[in-house]
Parts: C-alpha cells; sequence; structure tokens
C-alpha cells in the first residue's frame, strides 16, 4: 500500500492518527505538496479525480480516496481497538456524533481557512462571505461538543473513537485559521488537553 499524504492538512492528519491509534505502522508515505499544487498535477489526477488528500493506494491499484473510507477500510483489517464500535448501537452513536462533527464544526472552521487564510489565495477562489457565515456558527457547533463532553470522557462515552480524532482535528485547525476557543468550554479544553498528551496525536 501506498498512502498520498499532505502533511500537516486536516484530513492526512487524521488518517495518520487513526493508523497510530490503531497500533498499525504507516504504508509507504508519498508526500505531495499541496503548496505547491502536486495535487493539482494531471499525474495526481489519475491517482484521484478530486484532487484531494490523503488517498490510500491499494496493492491492486485501488485507490481509497476520502477519509472515513480510508479509516474504515483500516477498521476492517485490524478491528482492534474498535474505533468505529463494537455492537450496533454503539457503532450507530459513533457514526452519528462524527457525522455531526464533520458536518458541522470541522466543516466551519475548514470553511474559514480555506475561504479567509491568505495561503489559500492561490488555491481557492475565496469567498470572504462565507467565511465569515461559518465563523459564526462555530461557537453553536462548539455548544453542542461542549455539552455531549461535560457528561462522556470521549466523544461517545469511555474509548477515544473516529469521532473524537476528527472532533480534535477540527478543534486544532481553528488555531491557524484564527478562531478562538472560548474560555468558558472547559470540557472541551479539557479533553482535548487529554487526546493532544496521547502519542497518536504527534503522527
Amino acid at each position: 500500500m501506498k498512502l498520498y499524504d499532505g502533511g500537516r492538512a486536516p484530513n492526512p492528519r487524521r488518517v495518520r492518527i487513526f493508523f497510530a491509534e490503531k497500533g498499525v505502522p504507516l504504508p509507504e508515505l508519498i508526500p505531495v505538496d499541496i503548496a505547491k499544487k502536486e495535487h493539482r498535477t494531471e499525474a495526481f489526477r489519475r491517482i484521484n479525480p478530486a484532487q484531494r488528500l490523503p488517498v490510500l493506494q491499494l496493492d491492486d491499484g485501488t485507490a481509497l480516496a476520502e477519509t472515513i473510507a480510508i479509516c474504515r477500510y483500516i477498521e476492517g483489517l485490524h478491528p482492534h481497538p474498535p474505533l468505529f464500535g463494537r455492537e450496533a448501537k454503539q457503532q450507530a452513536l459513533i457514526e452519528m456524533w462524527n457525522r455531526r462533527i464533520e458536518l458541522g464544526l470541522f466543516s466551519s472552521v475548514s470553511a474559514v481557512f480555506r475561504h479567509s487564510h491568505p495561503s489559500m489565495a492561490e488555491l481557492e477562489a475565496q469567498v470572504p462571505e462565507w467565511a465569515e457565515i461559518n465563523r459564526e456558527q462555530i461557537d453553536d457547533h462548539l455548544l453542542v461538543l461542549e455539552l455531549q463532553l461535560a457528561a462522556n470522557p470521549f466523544v461517545c462515552g469511555d474509548e477515544l473513537t473516529v469521532a473524537d480524532i476528527t472532533a480534535g482535528i477540527a478543534i486544532d485547525f481553528m488555531k491557524p485559521s484564527r478562531i478562538r476557543l472560548p474560555e468558558d468550554f472547559v470540557h472541551i479544553r479539557r479533553w482535548h488537553g487529554d487526546i493532544s498528551a496521547r502519542p497518536s496525536w504527534k503522527a
């Protein structure tokens, strides 16, 4: 296998952290420099027509090009520890929370970065108004996460899951997106400190 990797970009980090939490060695890493638009080349388009990272290319040439699809594939090969849950109810709750976070907090923070950060001006047709609309929604998304973490050590209970990885990366991505985490979200701060101290977070 080969993993086409985008460095510190959020989705490649999610996949590398997932591998680390699984205790699975990373496959051969192929660095793709987003700043140099290497993901926009014709050669990379043949691997992933969507021109997004990461991409896990299997030994038979199959290209898995969505973060959660890659994680589910690795979960299928290495079911323990089960980061997508054990039984049906737990799996559904993890799916629910991961989707809420992806479509809410993660998506809004990404939109702010893509449409307002100067480094993205060469890569995106920036719409500053869209960045501001998303910026205004972030506290609402954070409140949903804060209320959930008030009752749980991790997003879905007593163990780290893929939902924690998604949420943790979203919180990390707030810093380069120039979004401040309000002081009163104490449960998010406690949880984020805990997961950031895990060895996987250095992946």
